[in-house]
């Protein structure tokens, strides 16, 4: 048995892999249709062939390429993160897409030592913007823009 030179990779990999597997079992429950005309099973398919074929790339890497070992530093970062994604699903229908996205992106920015809160703060009004633009206007979501007692959006 080929000995791991670059866990990370390995790992990392193995986790693609994993997801692919599982895009491919859940969406083979809908129709695939064509490439003309895509069913509901079509993308999740492809999507899950693609996290196959790189996760698959990714392991065979790690055999290869001499890397270090995984480390667990804090968790601090990672809880902070999940948190701030937890509080936009808690708060998004209620304070709107545009304030709960700028909490998303203030309170996960806490995560990083080199947290700054100009650069926090524009890329928060971005991302909301682009997020509005998005979800709103490019798909057509039904989604409150701002909180319902502001009677807008």
């Amino acid at each position: 048995m080929p000995k791991i030179c670059e866990p990370k990779d390995f790992w990392a990999g193995v986790m693609f892999f994993a997801f692919g597997v599982a895009a491919i079992v859940i969406g083979s429950a809908y129709p695939i249709g064509t490439a003309a005309r895509m069913g509901p099973g079509y993308f999740p398919r492809i999507l899950g062939i693609l996290l196959i074929v790189l996760g698959a790339a990714l392991s065979l890497r790690s055999f290869r390429l001499k890397g270090s070992a995984i480390t667990f530093g804090s968790f601090r970062p990672m809880l902070i993160v999940l948190g701030s994604v937890v509080l936009f699903g808690l708060l998004a229908l209620s304070i709107g897409l545009v304030l709960a996205t700028i909490m998303l992106i203030m309170v996960s920015s806490f995560a990083s030592p080199e947290f700054r809160w100009k650069e926090a703060l524009i890329s928060s009004v971005v991302l909301s913007a682009v997020a509005v633009g998005a979800f709103l206007w490019g798909l057509g979501l039904q989604f409150p823009v701002w909180p319902t007692f502001m009677g807008v959006g």
